[in-house]
């Protein structure tokens, strides 16, 4: 994601005009997808979410050089492939519960050693919070497309009002070890924006009719929270990679790097949602 506070190439400079042109068009063209396929719902939204997934678990099996790095990605997409799909059948929680232990014990047997044992059991379980928990959240009635325009509300806005206020306003570091161009300018500045916008989604939801669970001040209250978890996935991710020496996720995406430094704040958030939604269950 964006950093706070990023210099970098200077953006009046040709390259950085470039690399932000760039950036700016892939940004909307995920976004437009992702969008799209919100609407949509169904089986289109789950298959997106599956193969961003997919692609974070390949992304962090090798960033984390956990071995066997083939076997172990394609355990982790056959495991993510099976809990998708258990769900999206209605298969009941017994078989969802099979194929996680199924998927858990594949990459115990597969891996080489036991550091590898445990990032690639950390790396499927990061990834089955962004193949999973959107798409229940999307099939729940009660939240649907208003649910996921509120998380894409909240941590886009974190992400971009983040990065223009800590470049504007500058100031004291964040998190100087782990990513030296985050600031508290630009952290403040995400979370109000991301307040702002997760208020004005729900409010804009409401106009056409979908009422969510909860009131104004609680949409404020897990806004808030959700903009911190995000800055803190983000932060994650920045330490995870400045652990393995590690400039980007991948490169899959043009100006952004990989899947994983697009979706470290979503994953938080979507940490966040699923604890949530589990809370909420056992306590009907």
């Amino acid at each position: 994601m964006a950093e706070p506070g990023q210099q970098g190439r200077h953006p009046g400079s040709a390259p950085g005009r470039s690399e932000l042109r760039l950036r700016v068009l892939s940004g909307l063209v995920l976004a437009a997808v992702a969008l799209a396929a919100t609407w949509l719902g169904g089986f289109v939204f789950a298959a997106l979410w599956l193969a961003a997934g997919i692609a974070m678990a390949f992304e962090w099996i090798t960033i984390t050089r956990a071995e066997p790095r083939t076997t172990l990605a394609a355990l982790c997409a056959a495991g993510l492939a099976g809990l998708v799909v258990a769900y999206k059948l209605d298969t009941g929680w017994s078989a969802e519960l099979a194929v996680l232990v199924l998927a858990c014990a594949g990459l115990l047997i597969a891996a080489d050693r036991g550091r590898d044992r445990g990032w690639a059991l950390a790396g499927f379980g990061y990834a089955a919070l962004v193949a999973l928990v959107p798409v229940i959240i999307r099939d729940r009635p009660e939240l649907g497309a208003i649910g996921i325009l509120w998380m894409f509300g909240v941590v886009w806005t974190t992400d971009v009002a983040a990065y223009f206020t800590g470049r504007a306003l500058g100031g004291p570091k964040l998190a100087p070890r782990v990513s030296p161009k985050k600031t508290w300018s630009g952290f403040l500045g995400g979370l109000a924006g991301a307040i702002l916008v997760g208020v004005l989604v729900v409010q804009l939801g409401r106009s056409f009719g979908t009422e969510l669970p909860f009131g104004l001040a609680w949409v404020v209250v897990a806004s808030a929270i959700a903009s911190v978890a995000s800055q803190i996935g983000d932060l994650g991710e920045s330490a995870l990679k400045r652990h393995f020496g590690a400039k980007d996720s991948g490169q899959l995406i043009p100006g952004h790097g990989g899947v994983m430094d697009r979706l470290d704040g979503f994953a938080a958030v979507a940490l966040l949602c699923g604890v949530a939604l589990a809370g909420s269950r056992l306590a009907r």
